[in-house]
């Protein structure tokens, strides 16, 4: 098999009848939801479970195995060895990854070397680690059955001799202003993805660049829209269409696919925010009602970037950050986890610090109804 050689772009001959009505659809949600996104004081913070689950459902895709209570149970000191922490390492590298974006790309615009960066971000302690984390391979590769030639493969990418040039192409397309930019976005990823730089990685890199995308054009507030949810639940279709661009030359199916996932993820995002919200607004007063604590909300901002937490680590980051004394804060932890809005996961034991968890939060970044202890 041949390599594939990539269209130039900007691409000609889109069916836009097609594509119209998607695109304003599309559109039309992301907007919804990025009215919410600019509703909300410190999005970071309250949004922290989505980012953990965008990271977890992209990671997934890639064949990792992990839940987000399991992430954050990690992040705990509960988990520590075995396939599931080096998963758990994976997922984690990716929210960062996602985390460190946002500052450079309020001065810089997208380059290779960005991406660069972020690849070593993604790779680093991890499984793919020696596969050159950072440097676009200078090798053929192929896609296809494990030990399959080349000959075998189900997709060659372009040459490594060829492939800086096309990156080169890829990094101006970003920078031009297409028809729409959501229309864009489809087109930017799939060609990524096409082109598969890395020896590793490659499609997690892509799904990061959705939203910061987005965001550069300024057609997200935040660079916090997160489609891996839908690719994750169709991952055959997903797959499939990014096939039939380089055996079928189909864009105009890829794009359609790409359009109808933002449409329904940005609802799903927009009534997740919405929940999340809510259980903010409906806490911000319980907790204070509960502990009567001038802390109250910095308590809460607490809980909701770190649903899960061992309690010596709360204390002593509220008594570095804020100044409260270490005796404070258990007492304002065991009033919330006798009202019920705390759960023990592990009880403190002898130098053995407790793990608590706010369970309607894991929840509501979960899609669950109940959040269950092993």
């Amino acid at each position: 098999m041949k390599p594939y050689e990539p269209n130039e772009l900007p691409l000609q001959n889109l069916d836009y009848q097609l594509l119209f009505s998607l695109v304003g659809d599309a559109n039309a949600e992301l907007a919804r939801y990025d009215g919410l996104l600019q509703g909300i004081p410190n999005p970071e913070v309250m949004l922290s479970p989505l980012t953990t689950q965008e990271a977890v459902l992209s990671s997934k895709i890639e064949g990792t195995q992990a839940t987000v209570d399991e992430v954050l149970e990690q992040e705990a000191g509960l988990i520590k060895e075995g396939e599931k922490y080096k998963d758990i390492q994976e997922i984690s590298n990716y929210r960062l990854a996602l985390y460190q974006t946002k500052e450079h790309l309020q001065a810089y615009p997208i380059r290779l070397s960005f991406i660069r960066d972020l690849h070593r971000i993604l790779l680093n302690s991890v499984r793919g680690e020696n596969k050159t984390p950072g440097d676009f391979r200078l090798d053929q590769n192929w896609i296809g059955k494990e030990g399959c030639t080349i000959e075998e493969a189900s997709f060659v990418p372009p040459s490594p001799l060829r492939l800086n040039d096309y990156l080169q192409a890829w990094e101006s397309y970003i920078d031009f202003d297409d028809s729409d930019f959501l229309l864009q976005a489809a087109v930017i990823h799939a060609q990524f993805e096409l082109l598969h730089p890395f020896k590793d990685g490659n499609g997690r890199i892509g799904r990061i660049l959705i939203p910061l995308f987005l965001f550069q054009k300024k057609a997200l507030s935040q660079p916090m829209f997160y489609l891996s949810e839908y690719l994750e639940a169709h991952r055959d279709e997903y797959y499939q269409r990014l096939k039939a661009i380089s055996q079928e030359g189909d864009w105009n199916g890829w794009i359609a696919f790409f359009l109808r996932a933002i449409t329904v993820q940005a609802k799903q995002n927009s009534e997740r925010v919405k929940a999340i919200m809510g259980l903010y607004e409906v806490m911000k007063i319980r907790v204070h009602e509960i502990t009567h604590s001038q802390y109250s909300v910095h308590l809460l901002d607490e809980l909701f970037s770190r649903p899960i937490f061992k309690t010596t680590d709360l204390v002593s980051r509220f008594k570095r950050e804020l100044d409260i004394h270490e005796k404070t804060t258990p007492g304002l932890l065991r009033q919330l986890k006798e009202a019920g809005v705390l759960m023990e996961l592990q009880p403190g034991k002898g130098r053995r610090a407790a793990v608590l968890c706010f369970p309607e939060l894991i929840n509501l970044a979960e899609g669950r109804a109940v959040f269950k202890k092993d």
